[in-house]
């Protein structure tokens, strides 16, 4: 057998939900051997067993659970390509893909969609959580038009605009000493303590910025713990187990920890628009236009507090 097909995913989600082979061959009107034989076939290939069949209920092994997670995933998203085509093919309406980092969520990103349908309602806006590292494949293999990341980059395959220069700001735990006062933290503040980054991977990511600010000042910090969510960091920080530097758009998302901007300079993370090379899109050239009249308007996350004063200036491509 060369290489599992959607088939056979589709086969061990059955298992996996019923926890029973009875059942997901009758849910799948098939007879019993051949769901089993699928599934072992699977498990031959991957070298590892899926499912504990002695057991009633039938159970998931560790490896199985992995599998069912990110099978659940593939067949969630051939569901989400096989919609959008057949929409695009029906009704002839353009899909524009924009992949962006979750920090983005906190400033404009929410607001430029909203205008975005407003403007072009037949246009269908997908969007894609997606590392900033992961848009430069994405927009060049075609899978995003569109990326709003933190990561810039000399790949001429791709324009890129540095939309802003967020400031970034230290989450600390509440009543420990650095807690006392809310006058911006000096880099060199960070040296010896314990600090935790994100993500853990794809690198390079928003982490490496962070370690890189930290390496510009000379400063050491006692220890850094590796998480894989801006969510789970600062969860951390609540715990008391360490500080964690954010873009400073990101204070709003707990309050039961104490923010202090960074001081000092390049303490900041860019927000970085990327399409295509010589994509001459009337979408992507609206969306431009309408960054421009947001920023224009000057909204709150867009003021002094959170980034340095900045004129985006969109170069044609």
């Amino acid at each position: 057998m060369t290489g599992m097909d959607l088939r056979q995913l589709r086969y061990f989600v059955a298992v996996a939900r019923e926890r029973n082979f009875t059942r997901a061959a009758e849910l799948l009107h098939i007879a019993q051997p051949p769901l089993s034989r699928q599934i072992q076939l699977l498990e031959e290939e991957l070298g590892v067993e899926l499912l504990i069949r002695t057991s009633r209920p039938v159970r998931l092994t560790e490896a199985g659970r992995v599998f069912y997670e990110q099978a659940l995933q593939i067949l969630g998203r051939v569901e989400q390509m096989r919609n959008a085509t057949r929409r695009v093919g029906l009704n002839q309406n353009s899909v524009l893909s924009i992949g962006f980092v979750a920090s983005t969520l906190y400033g404009g990103l929410p607001a430029l969609v909203r205008k975005l349908r407003q403007h072009a309602p037949e246009v269908d806006i997908q969007l894609l959580e997606m590392m900033s590292v992961q848009q430069l494949p994405a927009l060049k293999e075609g899978r995003i038009d569109l990326g709003f990341g933190r990561l810039r980059h000399s790949d001429p395959n791709v324009v890129s605009t540095v939309l802003r220069e967020e400031r970034l700001a230290v989450a600390i735990p509440e009543g420990t000493a650095l807690a006392a006062s809310s006058d911006p933290l000096p880099v060199e503040a960070l040296a010896g303590e314990k600090l935790i980054v994100y993500p853990r991977e794809p690198r390079p990511s928003f982490a490496d910025q962070v370690l890189g600010v930290l390496l510009d000042h000379d400063v050491r910090a006692g220890e850094v713990q590796e998480v894989s969510e801006i969510q789970t960091a600062l969860g951390l920080v609540a715990a008391e187990a360490g500080l964690c530097v954010v873009p400073s758009s990101a204070r709003k998302l707990r309050s039961d920890v104490h923010y202090r901007l960074l001081a000092g300079e390049r303490t900041t993370s860019p927000v970085v628009l990327s399409h295509r090379t010589g994509d001459n899109s009337p979408h992507i050239e609206l969306v431009k236009q309408l960054i421009q009249d947001m920023y224009a308007e000057n909204p709150p996350w867009l003021g002094l507090e959170h980034n340095l004063p900045i004129r985006t200036s969109f170069s044609k491509s």
